[in-house]
């Protein structure tokens, strides 16, 4: 982050809110709707909110693109909700359900699922496909972050 007052997207109402770099860490609020902007839960978004999350979000987005018939991603769903608890607020965590938002799938060419998506000041930064665990999970996306 290389700005002081970083760009944060509520999870709740999609609202871009301006959050203090030190304050990040202090369970900060949405300005619109006063709910939390970080709750230790990766968001679900449909092309809407991933279009909003990505492009005005300031801090790195890591994308977790599944189908509700996919065995390993249900399998890995825990593991991504425990990264999320790890990894917020310096990252926002979320989830693209494919069967949902089939052409947003499409035009990212997501060929397998699960697939992470590491999205950073609007572009995709690095991707990995298949199950991992949550400490695979956080290792992985701070070395995309720091590459």
């Amino acid at each position: 982050m290389t700005t002081e007052t970083p760009h944060v997207v509520c999870p709740h109402c999609h609202t871009t809110n301006r959050v203090a770099r030190e304050a990040l860490g202090r369970a900060p609020d949405c300005g619109k709707c006063h709910q939390a902007l970080f709750n230790g839960h990766p968001v679900a978004l449909d092309e809407a909110g991933f279009q909003k999350h990505v492009a005005r979000s300031q801090l790195p987005v890591l994308v977790d693109f599944w189908a509700p018939w996919c065995g390993p991603c249900r399998a890995m769903a825990p593991a991504f909700e425990q990264a999320a608890r790890e990894l917020e607020p310096g990252m926002r965590l979320a989830k693209v359900n494919t069967e949902e938002a089939q052409a947003l799938a499409a035009r990212l060419q997501i060929r397998s699922i699960p697939t992470l998506a590491l999205f950073v000041g609007g572009r995709e930064v690095a991707r990995q496909a298949g199950a991992m665990g949550a400490a695979d999970i956080a290792r992985w996306a701070r070395a995309q972050r720091s590459a």
